[in-house]
């Protein structure tokens, strides 16, 4: 071997130490990062917490004792809980027919506009910013199943008799996902909007030079463009739709005879049905049942997903 030989060390993976840690600004992020640590475990991983020793205990807050799995077999054993479970079922079918696609038809008609794009954009965001119990209370007046109320009244414009609405227990589902798509849909059709900024207007020129008009657009070049916020907001609608609550509660209670009954709703009631002792043990129960479900939900929903949105 000459002098001019060069040899070549192999890589050497740089042993991780607590010095070098420091020296690498770890404790410097450690402590810019301990408030917002010390503020998550108070305020959300101490509840959850609390929450899942709550489930195991019969507890009205003052006195508690363990129970184990009794919340759990009581949960199960509740007549009202299939209904439950099938209204919410309901109602996330007619959010997603309803709720989902209108907003990106909106979007897409909004960014077609030339003039005012921003007043539209307003428009659509206003019912977003209405409280939710002023919103409530308006359409319980559009909803008011007299000859004089508002819905009534346009239906007779077309010959149609007056509607029960709320009170039917076949329209009480469908009235109460009419409001809760117009409240919701606002910050969607914002989304879709921001989403649809960036799709590249090669795209759209390529196609009007081929002819094709706005569906042909819609379905060729904007939903393959705009898979990935499609996947993503599907999956909010979903968990949102599983966790209603406002609407049933606001408007029938719950009523007529159960149709409107969803899983937080009954969740609700085990806490808060009865006076002060209330059945806080199952309530728990229910709330972690139903979030072990969407959360195994969500997994495979973005593992099927996956591909698709990248491919």
């Amino acid at each position: 071997m000459t002098t001019d030989d060069t040899v070549v060390a192999p890589n050497r993976r740089r042993v991780r130490t607590p010095v070098t840690w420091v020296r690498g600004g770890g404790l410097s992020a450690l402590v810019f990062a301990l408030p917002m640590l010390v503020i998550f475990a108070v305020f959300s991983w101490l509840p959850i917490f609390r929450a899942v020793v709550m489930s195991f205990q019969k507890t009205n807050l003052y006195e508690t004792s363990w129970v184990g799995l009794q919340n759990f077999e009581r949960v199960f054993a509740d007549p009202l809980l299939p209904t439950a479970v099938r209204n919410t079922i309901w109602f996330a079918i007619l959010a997603l027919i309803f709720g989902y696609p209108v907003p990106l038809l909106a979007a897409v008609l909004m960014s077609e506009v030339r003039r005012m794009k921003g007043w539209y954009s307003a428009l659509a965001y206003l019912p977003v910013v209405v409280p939710p119990v002023v919103a409530v209370l308006l359409w319980k007046f559009f909803y008011d199943p007299r000859p004089e109320g508002v819905f009534n009244v346009i239906l007779g414009w077309f010959g149609i008799g007056p509607q029960p609405w709320l009170s039917s227990i076949t329209m009480a589902m469908p009235s109460l996902v009419l409001e809760a798509t117009w409240a919701a849909a606002g910050g969607t059709v914002i989304i879709y909007l921001a989403a649809l900024t960036a799709v590249p207007p090669e795209l759209y020129d390529a196609a009007e030079v081929d002819g094709a008009g706005i569906w042909r657009k819609l379905w060729h070049v904007l939903l393959p463009q705009l898979r990935g916020i499609l996947f993503i907001t599907l999956i909010l609608q979903i968990i949102g739709t599983a966790q209603v609550f406002l609407e049933p509660f606001l408007f029938t209670g719950g009523g007529p005879a159960n149709s409107t009954v969803t899983v937080l709703l009954l969740i609700y009631k085990y806490a808060f049905g009865t006076s002060l002792g209330g059945r806080y043990g199952e309530a728990t129960a229910l709330s972690l049942l139903l979030a072990v479900f969407l959360a195994v939900l969500s997994i495979l929903y973005f593992r099927l997903t996956r591909r698709w949105s990248t491919s």
